[in-house]
């Protein structure tokens, strides 16, 4: 009996050993999950960061000569200025030096631009396309019955990008329907105009 009664109690030990050693393993197992999930989320961290980091650099290479570029728009406007001045001056018109001296100025001109584009800095397309307030700024409305209102019909100043980024945007005239008074204005100004034609003796 006894030796039963001892048999009975090295079981249970042996059982209880058994069960600490599963709970153990468990232990170590949900261990190793909590290790592998926090190791799993340091590395979507050190990936974001990566990312990001990335992102800067690429943008400090895109968008670091931003207000250079943005400077250097005004050499051009100057010399497109320059050239219509000098083309409406009456004194130099009488020049017979002014049509080389205006084709050095176009070379100039197409040099810039094509350094312009070869850096990213496109002029955008106004005339005859619809108004868009990301790109474009109406500075006046003009009244035109053969388009539709938002056509943008005047240019005054050219607008440019830098890459997928608005540089400067375009001034411009947009078209409008003509309003009542003034279709009647102009009614009134071609009856008197017909009028006068009758008068006319042939």
């Amino acid at each position: 009996m006894t030796e039963n009664l001892e048999k009975n109690v090295e079981s249970e030990t042996s059982d209880k050993q058994e069960d600490e050693a599963v709970s153990n393993e468990k232990s170590i197992e949900e261990k190793l999950a909590e290790l592998e999930d926090r190791l799993l989320r340091s590395l979507a961290e050190i990936e974001n960061q990566r990312k990001r980091f990335e992102k800067e650099v690429k943008d400090a290479f895109e968008f670091g000569g931003f207000n250079f570029a943005k400077e250097t728009l005004s050499i051009l406007d100057n010399l497109q200025r320059a050239k219509i001045s000098i083309k409406n001056d009456d004194v130099l018109k009488a020049n017979k030096d002014l049509d080389k001296f205006l084709k050095n100025i176009d070379i100039i001109e197409k040099d810039l631009v094509s350094i312009f584009e070869k850096n990213k800095i496109i002029r955008i397309k106004s005339i005859n396309e619809n108004f868009d307030p990301n790109l474009h700024q109406a500075m006046l409305e003009i009244e035109d019955d053969d388009v539709e209102p938002g056509i943008i019909k005047q240019e005054m100043q050219p607008g440019y990008m830098f890459g997928n980024r608005l540089l400067r945007p375009s001034f411009v005239g947009i078209s409008k329907k003509k309003s009542h008074k003034q279709e009647e204005k102009d009614e009134k100004n071609n009856s008197e105009r017909l009028a006068e034609t009758k008068k006319t003796p042939i």
